[in-house]
């Protein structure tokens, strides 16, 4: 054996073993185990590790960081994949705020349809290059209003209320409008905030109100469903771009069979949740005229087309998807 063919061969065992290095990834995932969520990225997990030679493994409960922390990652490629909430996701990626805007949404099967057509794609060519590919689109439901101190029937019963919502500036002007004090804050923090007073209440879906126990302290839920707001299953696009296009393939197709698996338990979970507060003693009240809090977000939409004048063709695709 030659000198080359020794030297060609050490290299060889050198690199070897960073090449099946380079083949993990790693995701995050804000819920605990057995939520909708964890059990359709559990089910992209096994699909991917059995159909292509990435090896995946899912972190969930948010223990590699809060979802900004994660975002950053998944888009500096520290971190292969997550799932995440458009909320968090317009600071760092503006016109994914559009998805934020309140009513934006006629009802959840307005969402999936627009999501998963056009309007999916528009968003999605607006990730990619700030190094983000969504592959699929989860549910979140709808999100309503919630607190200790009273039902809310009309905008006037938010007036004076301290309410915990997202890290984002359309929130805090969301909860202005109808004369509410917004409290940005992160979600691990807001069960001890509501037990304390620190904050009066906060705006979730069901599963959420139900799974971190917030119904225990903050007894009256208010259906406005202000909010629906798209979750992706998303890749960093340097992760992505480093996979040849049959493994690209295998991994969209995993995505979307888990995006179907998901909204199916999250249907299902939300039936169980409802019933679940209920039983222990939350007052639900389904708000009977919604229009009048959405002709209070108008302002919001002013401002947020003062900034975004760009973004009116989007608002008019998302409409016309319905």
């Amino acid at each position: 054996m030659n000198m080359r063919t020794v030297f060609g061969a050490t290299i060889a065992t050198v690199l070897l073993p960073l090449a099946v290095a380079a083949q993990d990834w790693r995701g995050w995932n804000i819920h605990p185990e057995g939520y909708p969520n964890s059990a359709a990225l559990d089910q992209f997990v096994a699909e991917v590790n059995a159909t292509t030679d990435l090896n995946l493994q899912i972190f969930h409960g948010g223990v590699l960081g809060s979802q900004p922390d994660a975002i950053e990652q998944v888009r500096n490629n520290a971190l292969e994949f997550g799932q995440f909430n458009m909320g968090p996701m317009g600071p760092i990626i503006p016109t994914t705020n559009v998805l934020s805007l309140p009513f934006i949404f006629s009802g959840v099967d307005h969402m999936h349809k627009a999501m998963d057509g056009d309007v999916g794609e528009i968003f999605a060519a607006a990730m990619e290059p700030e190094g983000i590919v969504p592959l699929a689109w989860y549910d979140a439901g709808s999100r309503s209003f919630y607190n200790s101190k009273r039902p809310i029937m009309t905008p006037a019963d938010v007036e004076g209320l301290k309410l915990r919502v997202m890290n984002n500036d359309l929130f805090v002007d969301m909860v202005a409008q109808l004369g509410g004090n917004a409290t940005p804050m992160a979600f691990a923090e807001v069960y001890q905030s509501l037990k304390t007073g620190v904050i009066d209440g906060a705006e979730n879906n069901y599963p959420s109100y139900e799974s971190t126990g917030h119904f225990e302290v903050a007894g009256f839920y208010s259906v406005t469903d202000h909010l629906i707001i798209p979750e992706c299953l998303c890749v960093s696009s340097a992760a992505w771009n480093n996979l040849d296009d049959a493994t690209k393939d295998a991994v969209r197709a995993a995505a979307q069979n888990s995006a179907q698996t998901q909204r199916q338990l999250w249907a299902e979970r939300e039936e169980e949740s409802l019933s679940k507060v209920e039983a222990a003693g939350a007052k639900v009240n389904e708000v009977e005229n919604k229009v009048a809090f959405q002709e209070k977000m108008a302002p919001v939409y002013e401002n947020f087309l003062a900034s975004n004048p760009d973004m009116a063709s989007v608002i008019e695709a998302i409409q016309a998807a319905n």
